[in-house]
């Protein structure tokens, strides 16, 4: 696929239905160029979602289990897929399968993986996988929630019983990222919980006075495409903002034990203080607001949610780190109450695990 070849009357329907509520009642593809389409344009920002979450996954030290078969559950054009296969190599695992209620999803998913991943075995899902009560391995969502009728869910659920590792990954919006929250409380009780938090009680955001908040990120989409014409048109065209890429999502797995640094490195020269070593991880929820004097955000750690402020002069290196980094949001703070005096970011592997 090249942007001369695309359907754009396609991706208008398409758009059009999931805007609209449509993708809910039914198979919405209607040929291979559909999803070419697709993959290659909103496909191609979903991957970019997934690249973000990927990133924090190995920054929080975890990997799959080597041999470790995939489900891509409502594959789509298969981007979450490829993207997982992608991350840690195809030859870290022993097969992908692919299922979606569209047998023409299922049939372009599974050839673009055969296509990416030449000694990878790939195939369409069976029903005595969907159906049996083998473990699964590990198994990856995407992009699903809002398409999905309740029986369905009920029969994901079953298939999230049987996996030994989930990979989750959702829109950005309030109602969609609430209901992944759930989710993610439901699940907590069998899994350890990888990612996006960072401890594992119960998540604070369902409580009633966290009504009007929601546990969600922005990924960083290439820099390069901003230079790129096909790109700002496809933007226009689409009356979407290149700039702008919510997502939430959970990563579990029940075997996954996180092995914490016990220190950190000495300041250098010129720093305020250096972090506590004892001091938790707290992740970010959003984007920090930057004003003039200080930087405020929302933050999410193990005593739960707390709208912190960052004061210019307290560390103004990591004042101007907050709105430029493009990583996860990942921090250890020194704090004084609800002030953050500093941090250190969760930069490198938390944990060297076995092969």
């Amino acid at each position: 696929m090249t942007w001369n070849e695309i359907d754009w009357t396609a991706l208008e329907r398409l758009r059009a239905g999931f805007l609209h509520g449509a993708a809910a009642e039914g198979a919405y593809w209607q040929n291979a160029r559909d999803l070419a389409s697709y993959d290659f344009t909103y496909g191609e920002r979903i991957g970019w979602k997934w690249d973000a979450v990927l990133t924090e996954l190995k920054l929080r030290g975890w990997r799959p289990t080597a041999g470790e078969s995939v489900l891509d559950w409502g594959c789509g054009s298969g981007i979450a897929g490829r993207r997982v296969i992608g991350a840690f190599s195809p030859t870290r695992f022993a097969r992908l399968r692919v299922w979606d209620h569209s047998p023409l999803a299922m049939d372009f998913a599974a050839d673009a993986a055969a296509r990416a991943f030449p000694g990878l075995d790939v195939a369409a899902a069976t029903p005595d996988l969907l159906q049996g009560d083998d473990a699964i391995g590990l198994l990856v969502i995407s992009h699903v929630l809002n398409e999905l009728p309740p029986a369905v869910l009920v029969e994901l659920r079953a298939l999230c019983a049987r996996a030994r590792a989930i990979i989750w990954v959702e829109p950005g919006t309030h109602g969609v990222s609430r209901q992944l929250s759930a989710l993610r409380d439901e699940l907590r009780a069998t899994f350890a919980i990888i990612a996006p938090c960072t401890h594992a009680k119960a998540c604070p955001i369902l409580l009633p006075e966290n009504s009007r908040d929601w546990c969600h990120h922005f990924a960083p989409p290439p820099s390069e495409i901003f230079a790129q014409p096909d790109w700002v048109k496809f933007g226009q065209r689409a009356g979407i903002d290149l700039r702008s890429l919510p997502y939430c999502f959970f990563a579990l797995d029940r075997t996954w034990n996180e092995s914490r640094p016990s220190h950190f490195p000495a300041p250098a020269d010129g720093e305020i203080s250096a972090v506590p070593p004892d001091a938790p991880l707290s992740r970010i929820i959003g984007r920090p607001e930057h004003f003039k004097p200080y930087a405020r955000f929302l933050n999410c750690d193990a005593s739960g949610l707390a709208e912190l402020t960052l004061p210019k002069r307290a560390d103004p290196a990591l004042y101007k780190q907050l709105d430029r980094t493009k990583a996860p949001l990942v921090y250890r703070w020194r704090r004084s109450g609800d002030e953050v005096l500093g941090g250190e970011p969760l930069d490198k592997p938390t944990s060297i695990l076995p092969t």
